[in-house]
């Protein structure tokens, strides 16, 4: 089934092409003094999307040129299950992030995804539970000074944005 393989990788570059233009609105080099643009990261993220998309492409037409036929299904009953299990966990986190926060929201679905998804330890959770959101705060709120959502938790934060800021 080669031609679902080509359609979902022109759809990737696409989908790329479309992050890409976005993302120039803002700056996308390096900013003096502050680092990089606000559209850095979502247009080199988009260009290697971008870049992975169009090698799937060239793999996949050039598969159909040297003949080689592919019967099997594109996406298996147990992966699709799999796929929508994620996406609705992130479409709840994503509802939930402006009601509770990223940082809650985030810790919820992690350990959710963990557990069910990877089937990891309890303290294997507890240790991605605990280190995520505290590498994410200093990277995003300190480092790059990007503030992210808190919904009701933004009490919380007050003592720690008055030791940072």
């Amino acid at each position: 089934m080669r031609t679902a393989e080509i359609v979902m990788a022109v759809a990737l570059m696409l989908l790329s092409i479309y992050f890409m233009v976005h993302a120039t609105v803002l700056p996308i080099g390096w900013t003096r003094g502050t680092g990089p643009g606000g559209g850095a990261f979502p247009f080199w993220l988009s260009a290697i999307m971008f870049l992975a998309a169009t090698g799937i492409l060239v793999r996949e037409v050039l598969a159909v040129y040297a003949g080689r036929g592919n019967r099997s299904a594109f996406i298996s009953r147990g992966a699709l299950r799999d796929i929508l299990i994620v996406a609705v966990s992130l479409l709840l986190t994503i509802a939930a992030i402006h009601v509770v926060g990223a940082y809650v929201a985030m810790v919820v679905f992690l350990a959710f995804y963990l557990r069910v998804m990877g089937h990891a330890h309890w303290y294997s959770i507890a240790a991605f539970c605990v280190a995520t959101p505290v590498f994410v705060f200093f990277f995003f709120e300190v480092t790059l000074k990007i503030l992210l959502p808190k919904g009701i938790t933004e009490p919380l934060f007050i003592p720690l944005y008055a030791a940072f800021f």
